[in-house]
């Protein structure tokens, strides 16, 4: 079987166990609508909260989503003075570490508590479970030492 970013073979891609799939998607669907020009936000009332276990596919976000939210998160750690860590997940050799205060100030408190209360997690969890996801997850999106296209994306998916 093979194994998509989200591990689907049952061995997990992301550290994390089921943790991993709903933070990320959040995380990818968050940054990509909101924090780097996306669509606003909608309203509270109709933000849905997502389930403790893996959401179902048809809330996974789209292959555009993906690539919207991981163009910002790289931006994101570039402009807080991380590019050595972000291009280390990106080039093609060893990833490096990155400290859940390093995510925290990449991304902002405000991102991170909005993760927090759309997952259900404490902002520890967040930046502790996203220090250790980060570096995989953008690694296995860039396999190529650059951001896929949105074919790639869907075939990374699957």
């Amino acid at each position: 079987m093979s194994q998509n970013i989200f591990g689907s073979d049952g061995s997990p891609a992301l550290p994390g166990g089921s943790v991993g799939k709903p933070l990320m998607i959040a995380l990818l669907a968050l940054l990509a609508s909101r924090y780097f020009g996306g669509k606003k936000e909608e309203p509270e009332a109709q933000a849905p909260r997502l389930p403790e276990s893996a959401p179902q596919t048809d809330s996974d976000p789209s292959p555009g989503s993906i690539l919207d939210g991981l163009g910002g998160l790289i931006k994101q750690f570039q402009q807080k003075g991380l590019s050595d860590t972000v291009d280390s997940w990106v080039g093609t050799g060893k990833n490096k570490s990155v400290a859940p205060d390093e995510v925290t100030v990449a991304l902002g408190g405000d991102v991170v508590d909005d993760l927090a209360r759309r997952t259900g997690l404490t902002r520890d969890q967040v930046v502790t479970e996203l220090a250790r996801m980060l570096p995989n997850v953008v690694d296995k999106l860039t396999p190529d030492g650059r951001l896929p296209t949105r074919q790639e994306v869907m075939r990374l998916m699957s």
